[in-house]
């Protein structure tokens, strides 16, 4: 197919999005290959309904053949996605005034057997066993905003062990199995490994964590602070020498050992009433991982919110910042909804749930991608900020090449 006929019904070459692909997607060598990432992110903004490379090119300006390119250069081409999401996350924080990181849970339901770790499990927010992806991803979060710059796949079972199950779906062979705990505090270990990013407190949800020692013992190491929501039967240590097992919701039934603060909240109708917050009048600990009975040498406060209406449980939170005021930590808690609010976006508007091959390297891709998209369009496609094209971007002539061999052994694991 001639270079013209690929290019017919193409108007707009998407000028507009140039500094922002210059910046993000400085590591491709090639200008065809970022050319390609030039027209799937358009499409990831434009194109209504699933995001697949097939149902871009029918449902958009693009010519039929886009299609095969699309499909190589989120499925075959072998680009590292990891200097992407570092350039998203520098972008972001240079962009914006970041005041938390915080991570969220995603499942993707799948059929079948063989995407990279697919897996049965109970769904915890509905309870049903469902056939799926678990997912992770990392935000950066500044005012009601939040923004999606890392994602990690967790592996167990079959993808441990089965060397051709791993083979068929290219795991490279540094990418372990890893709880979701370890990916956090991997997270962590990436973000502070960078003295680019801003060392901001982590917020996060661990209520239904199998391991909430283990990454807070994680997040201690690197020295990050910390704002977490925990069940109210997270077990914690008191006392004069921290020798005293609570649970947390135990610790604050004692009136004589909590203080009491009264702050204002604003119901859905618009009243503003009085809401109490208890938090522990003394540090508390929390048992190291593997030994129920070691206090940890870093200090946490305990803070709970009660329902103001008494129709729900009392939300618990331990937090290092204990010279904060109380409405600053919970004002930082509220970060993890804005993250919540931002995946539902990105399921909605650019794909996130759409991609339909099996490999790891696509899937990354694909997440990138559609993170990319994300930051791009709340970033400069807001009043004042550069405008998004209405035009896709010129075609290239020529699909990404197909790699001379397997790609497994180019690529690196996402938090490498």
């Amino acid at each position: 197919m001639s270079s013209s006929e690929v290019r017919a019904g193409v108007p707009g070459d998407g000028a507009h999005m140039q500094p922002f692909m210059d910046e993000v997607f400085r590591a491709f060598g090639r200008s065809e290959q970022r050319r390609w990432a030039q027209t799937y992110l358009w499409a990831l903004i434009h194109v209504s309904g699933r995001k697949t490379p097939r149902r871009i090119a029918l449902a958009s300006p693009l010519p039929s053949a886009a299609a095969r390119g699309l499909h190589q250069f989120v499925n075959v081409s072998p680009w590292d996605w990891v200097p992407v999401r570092r350039r998203l996350a520098r972008l972001v924080a240079a962009r914006t005034t970041p005041l938390a990181w915080t991570v969220t849970e995603l499942i993707i339901p799948k059929r079948g057997e063989h995407s990279a770790g697919v897996h049965r499990r109970v769904d915890t927010a509905t309870g049903r066993t469902v056939n799926c992806q678990r997912a992770l991803g990392l935000f950066l979060v500044s005012g009601t905003q939040s923004y999606p710059v890392d994602w990690s796949l967790v592996l167990g079972g079959a993808w441990e062990s089965d060397r051709e199950r791993r083979r068929r779906a290219r795991i490279p062979g540094t990418e372990r199995a890893r709880t979701a705990a370890d990916h956090v505090v991997r997270f962590a270990a990436e973000v502070t490994a960078q003295p680019q990013l801003p060392r901001l407190p982590w917020v996060l949800d661990l209520t239904r964590c199998e391991d909430v020692a283990g990454v807070l013992a994680g997040l201690a190491r690197l020295r990050a602070d910390v704002v977490c929501e925990v069940s109210a039967e997270q077990q914690v240590l008191t006392g004069q020498h921290a020798a005293v097992v609570s649970t947390v919701s135990a610790l604050m039934e004692v009136r004589h050992a909590r203080q009491t603060h009264v702050l204002r909240g604003q119901t859905p109708d618009g009243r503003v009433r009085a809401v109490p917050v208890h938090t522990h009048a003394g540090a508390v600990g929390l048992p190291r991982p593997g030994n129920a009975g070691d206090a940890g040498s870093r200090p946490y406060r305990a803070v709970e919110r009660p329902d103001p209406d008494g129709r729900q449980p009392a939300r618990y939170w331990l937090t290092t910042l204990a010279g904060r005021r109380v409405e600053e930590n919970l004002r930082l808690a509220r970060s993890h909804a804005a993250a919540l609010s931002a995946t539902a976006t990105l399921v909605q508007r650019f794909g996130l749930l759409d991609f339909e091959g099996r490999s790891f390297p696509g899937w990354h891709h694909h997440m990138t991608m559609a993170s990319a998209a994300h930051v791009y369009q709340h970033l400069f496609g807001a009043p004042g900020g550069t405008a998004v094209p209405a035009d896709p971007p010129r075609v290239p002539t020529a699909a990404p090449p197909d790699p001379p061999h397997a790609p497994v052994a180019a690529l690196t694991s996402a938090l490498n």
